[in-house]
């Protein structure tokens, strides 16, 4: 991976925000493919989408936040890449985001929420990776206590576990 370029972000005209995204073709997987981002994507590695094994996942730069969350009783560290980072390797652009999990459960997640707040795509909880059955590889997930808006319905619905797709509209 190597230098960067500047995107800018728009939603209805109106500019989101500048981020860094990195010139470079996104390598392919060369271990179990543990997310697609398929739709609008300009950095595809194959005909299909950007796909991305853990390895590529743990290249990216990783952020963490310990947070509270409706589904575990004490504030849990979730560190993994920002969505929007993820979004940028891939060159995605659009207005939607689905994100669709193992057991074909999917939810729509507005594109500028990528920008908004410092989601990420977390691979591990408390340091440690998650397995399927604690709600991982990858929760896409929203950083509740960072703000009192992010703590209501609409923004933990939002959050998906056992992300597996994320289909860019």
């Amino acid at each position: 991976m190597t230098s960067n370029r500047r995107i800018f972000l728009q939603a209805s005209g109106a500019l989101l925000a500048c981020v860094s995204a990195p010139a470079w073709s996104l390598d392919k997987p060369t271990g179990t493919v543990v997310l697609s981002v398929i739709g609008q994507v300009r950095s595809p590695n194959d005909g299909t989408g950007a796909h991305f094994d853990m390895a590529m996942l743990e290249r990216l730069p990783q952020s963490s936040f310990t947070t509270h969350t409706p589904w575990y009783a004490q504030p849990r560290k979730f560190t993994g890449p920002l969505l929007r980072d993820v979004l940028s390797a891939a060159g995605a652009a659009g207005s939607t985001l689905r994100a669709i999990a193992l057991n074909d459960y999917w939810i729509e997640i507005p594109f500028d929420d990528a920008v908004r707040h410092d989601m990420i795509v977390a691979r591990l909880l408390d340091d440690k990776p998650m397995a399927v059955r604690d709600k991982g590889p990858l929760f896409a997930i929203y950083p509740f206590d960072s703000r009192p808006e992010l703590r209501n319905p609409i923004y933990y619905s939002r959050s998906a576990w056992q992300l597996r797709t994320i289909e860019v509209r």
